[in-house]
C-alpha cells in the first residue's frame, strides 16, 4: 500500500526550485556548518532559502545558526520560524534535547513526518544537511528529495576519503546529480583530493582551510559568514550557484 504521506511531500516541495543535499560519507568533516552557512551566504545573496536538518540522531544545525527561542507555527502543518533570513526546519523542535531512541523504519517514518508537515512555500534553495554515511537515511532522501543534487564535503584524511568515495559511487549508480566535492578543514599544502576527484572525473568545488576561529563564531551568524570560512565557503559558491 502506497503511504498517502508521499504525495503531499511532493506538495510541499513543488515550489522550492533547487534541493541541495548537503552530505559526507563520514562524520566529522564539518558538513553541518557548510550546510548551515551556505544557507546564510545564499540568503545574504537575496535568495530564499530554507534550511532542513534531517541529521535526526545528531542535529546540530540550531546551534550553529543560534537558534534561541524561535518556533514552527502550526497552519495546517507547520511553516518554520526564519532564523537570520533562513527558513529552518529540524526534528529538534520535538526532540529538545533529548535523545531520540528510532531504529529502522522509525527513522524513515520521522523523515516522512518531517517532510510531510513542513510547509517551505516558494524557495530559490532548499539546502538539506544529511546523516553521515551512505545508510537508510540517505536513501530515504534520495527516494523523496526527488530533485536532490548532491554537494560532498570531505577532508584531506584518507579514511574520510575513503568512505566519501563510496558514497560518489552509490550516488552515480542511481543517477543522482552531483554538485562536486569541497575538500573541508584543510591543513596542509596537498593536492590529493583534487587530484583524486579529477581522476574519477569528480567536479572538484575548492578546498577550505581549517579555520582555527571558527569555534568562537558558532552560534552567531554574522560571525560565521565573516570568518575566514565564511569568506571561503562564499569564494567557492560564487561560481556554482
Amino acid at each position: 500500500m502506497v503511504d498517502p504521506r508521499l504525495a503531499i511531500i511532493d506538495k510541499r516541495l513543488n515550489k522550492i526550485k533547487r534541493i541541495i543535499t548537503v552530505a559526507s560519507g563520514k562524520g566529522g568533516v564539518g558538513k553541518s556548518v557548510v550546510a548551515s552557512t551556505l544557507t546564510l551566504l545564499l540568503a545574504k545573496k537575496g535568495y530564499k532559502v530554507g534550511l532542513l536538518d534531517l541529521d535526526i540522531y545528531g542535529p546540530s544545525s540550531h546551534i550553529i545558526l543560534g537558534l534561541k527561542d524561535e518556533y514552527p507555527i502550526e497552519d495546517k502543518g507547520v511553516v518554520p520560524p526564519k532564523v537570520n533570513g533562513v527558513s529552518f526546519m529540524s526534528i529538534v523542535y520535538y526532540a529538545r534535547d533529548n535523545p531520540i531512541p528510532l531504529r529502522g523504519g522509525e527513522v524513515s517514518d520521522a523523515i516522512i513526518e518531517l517532510l510531510t508537515i513542513t510547509r517551505w512555500g516558494e524557495l530559490d534553495f532548499l539546502v538539506v544537511d544529511m546523516p553521515p554515511g551512505a545508510g537508510d537515511e540517505v536513501l530515504d532522501a534520495i527516494r523523496f528529495l526527488k530533485k536532490g543534487e548532491f554537494l560532498v564535503v570531505t577532508t584531506p584524511s584518507k579514511v574520510a576519503l575513503e568512505t566519501v568515495m563510496r558514497l560518489i559511487k552509490l550516488l552515480r549508480e542511481i543517477n543522482v546529480p552531483l554538485v562536486g566535492v569541497i575538500e573541508n578543514m584543510k591543513l596542509v599544502d596537498s593536492t590529493f583530493v583534487k587530484e583524486k576527484m579529477e581522476t574519477e572525473r569528480i567536479p572538484f568545488l575548492g578546498a577550505i582551510p581549517f579555520d582555527y576561529n571558527l569555534e568562537d563564531a558558532i552560534g552567531d551568524p554574522e560571525k560565521i559568514i565573516k570568518s575566514d570560512f565564511g569568506k571561503n565557503l562564499e569564494n567557492i559558491i560564487t561560481h556554482i550557484f
